[in-house]
């Protein structure tokens, strides 16, 4: 682990927030609710949206006790020619919805360009160009949202943001500032959907280029690793379980300096297995003494379908909430032991765009579409989070 200590994000002021009318989650909430609340750090509970977001999207998140939302940073979409520097727009338009709802962004950084690489999913360690684009991108999004960060300090434009904003205040104003202070490096490095071929040693390049990145302009940033899939169903070049991947890391000569958390998407068939992965990598840290290092699930899902025998990780409406109630329970009560820092659901709403994501569609805590038509899960969440299940 490298020597960190924590700063906490900046938040928003209580009157900006009372702006937003967002009553804090844990005054209408259930002793239940509030004592699970009550032992996580702020930012625990967090979505990993698969949906453009709105104002209503956030207002919902903020009242049901949502801290935290999960975005990527495509390279290949923020820097599409090599000569056309960096377009911010996509990425601004997200970090800004949130700042103003006082949520919190983690995002991760990962697909490499076109014109570098035939594949998205191929880590920019091969050449020095590859390299140098790679740190010169890393360090920009640091300067963009960080501390002090350009987009906190520059006059928004006019129009707002957000499909729900109709008129914007003339001159426009950036929300007060939340800069990023965490950053995932990758997204699932162990299975070939994202990096390939998935390579320990590969990864670990990456690493001891990004991390310099970052700290260059945020010293005290915290470095998250690439969460992990927890079980790909691929071996070789193609996957690599998360508790191996992770071994395999640690025997990289100084890798511990590189990051402050390692990170896990433990997606299984029902809870016990959640468990017994989460422990697992656990146990993998503390026996490369690792002890102080973080733990992040920075994704963990069900889908409310009912084939779990045809489409892996459905269990159904109810079976949907039962696994995310027990999920849950497991990983509060646990969160010392594990020194677990912050859980991401996948994801906020349904969608019908994917066709190789097959559990997609039924995964969110909505219903797909415009309007707030809850699952049984998003009840059971809120109950965990000592929040309301409307704003």
């Amino acid at each position: 682990m490298r020597s960190f200590k924590p700063i906490a994000l900046s938040l928003l002021s209580a009157a900006a927030l009372a702006c937003l009318v967002v009553a804090s989650p844990a005054a209408s909430s259930g002793d239940a609710g509030a004592t699970a609340s009550a032992r996580t750090p702020a930012g625990f509970f967090g979505i990993d949206p698969q949906t453009p977001l709105t104002e209503k999207d956030v207002l919902y998140m903020r009242a049901g006790g949502i801290g935290s939302i999960r975005i990527p940073f495509y390279w290949g979409a923020i820097q599409p020619s090599a000569r056309g520097g960096y377009e911010w727009g996509a990425t601004d338009e997200i970090v800004e919805l949130a700042a103003r709802g006082g949520l919190r962004v983690l995002p991760f950084l990962y697909g490499t360009p076109h014109w570098l690489s035939g594949k998205p999913t191929s880590l920019p360690i091969g050449s020095g160009r590859q390299r140098r684009a790679w740190s010169a991108f890393v360090k920009a999004a640091v300067q963009r949202y960080g501390p002090g960060g350009e987009f906190w300090t520059e006059e928004a434009p006019t129009g707002g943001v957000g499909t729900e904003y109709e008129t914007a205040p003339a001159p426009a104003e950036r929300p007060l500032a939340m800069p990023i202070r965490a950053w995932q490096v990758w997204n699932e490095a162990n299975f070939f959907y994202f990096a390939y071929p998935v390579s320990p040693s590969r990864y670990a390049r990456l690493l001891k280029l990004t991390t310099p990145a970052i700290e260059a302009v945020d010293p005290g940033a915290e470095v998250i690793l690439s969460g992990l899939f927890g079980n790909p169903d691929a071996g070789g070049r193609r996957g690599m379980d998360a508790t191996k991947f992770l071994a395999a890391l640690y025997r990289s000569p100084g890798i511990k300096s590189t990051f402050d958390a390692a990170a896990l998407h433990p997606y299984a068939f029902h809870v016990e297995d959640l468990e017994a992965l989460t422990a697992e990598t656990r146990t993998v840290m503390l026996e490369h003494h690792d002890a102080g290092a973080g733990l992040y699930v920075t994704e963990m899902g069900w889908g409310s379908q009912n084939d779990p025998n045809v489409v892996a990780f459905e269990q159904g409406i109810h079976g949907q909430a039962r696994e995310l109630r027990g999920a849950y329970r497991y990983l509060v009560r646990n969160r010392g032991r594990l020194n677990l820092e912050g859980v991401y659901w996948y994801s906020w709403k349904d969608t019908r765009a994917y066709t190789e994501c097959h559990f997609c569609d039924s995964v969110g805590l909505f219903r797909a579409g415009r309007r707030f038509h809850a699952k049984p899960a998003w009840h059971t969440l809120v109950k965990m989070t000592g929040g309301r299940a409307r704003p």
